[in-house]
């Protein structure tokens, strides 16, 4: 057996060591669990309000909560790599960056003047 292949069993062994592990720790979780069964767990939860068994009955609140999420998770995405890269960019790349920080925090303010981050 060549160094090659030694190489690609090394990771194999590893992976399967994995798999085994993990299913090792599942089956002894399900072992170990409580069993006790009720009506109650195996209702549908829908944040709070009791299902109905109307079609579309979520709120929009959810979906704009998760727009917003994104949009603002996306915008960490794009600053961590200007952050380690500042000194390159020099005053372009600081000007660039605080208008894609404007126009977010306008986008903020918006959201927040038509009530949208309100919960109730």
């Amino acid at each position: 057996m060549t160094e090659f292949y030694r190489q690609y069993l090394a990771v194999a062994v590893f992976v399967l060591a994995a798999f085994l592990m993990v299913g090792a720790m599942l089956g002894v979780a399900r072992l170990l669990r409580p069993k006790v069964p009720q009506d109650e767990k195996y209702i549908t939860y829908e944040s709070g309000s009791d299902p109905l068994p109307l079609f579309g009955q979520m709120n929009v609140r959810y979906y704009v909560y998760a727009l917003l999420f994104v949009i603002f998770d996306v915008e960490a995405v794009f600053i961590f790599p200007w952050a380690v890269n500042v000194e390159p960019l020099g005053w372009f790349g600081l000007i660039e960056m605080g208008v894609f920080i404007l126009v977010l925090l306008l986008g903020l303010a918006y959201v927040w003047r038509k009530g949208l981050l309100r919960w109730a």
